[in-house]
């Protein structure tokens, strides 16, 4: 079986998709419009299971800011 044929056997795309209006895509073309207005990370399993939502996270570190900003005033 020659490559095409097992890539053909193997795709899982809709027969109604039409290809030909895939071909004037470009590769990256929001990368770095993304890349300027997000920033993920990655919590490790158990400090997640703390953390329902990102709204949640964010609560927590802001209360951590201020009360270390807090904390540094009253030196």
């Amino acid at each position: 079986m020659k490559k095409n044929e097992k890539a053909a056997k193997n795709d899982e795309l809709r027969p109604e998709y039409d290809l030909s209006k895939l071909k004037n895509g470009v590769r990256g073309k929001y990368a770095a419009r993304y890349r300027a207005g997000t920033n993920l990370v990655l919590l490790s399993p158990d400090v997640a299971r703390h953390f329902p939502t990102g709204r949640a996270v964010n609560e927590a570190l802001r209360k951590l800011i201020h009360g270390a900003k807090t904390l540094r005033r009253g030196r």
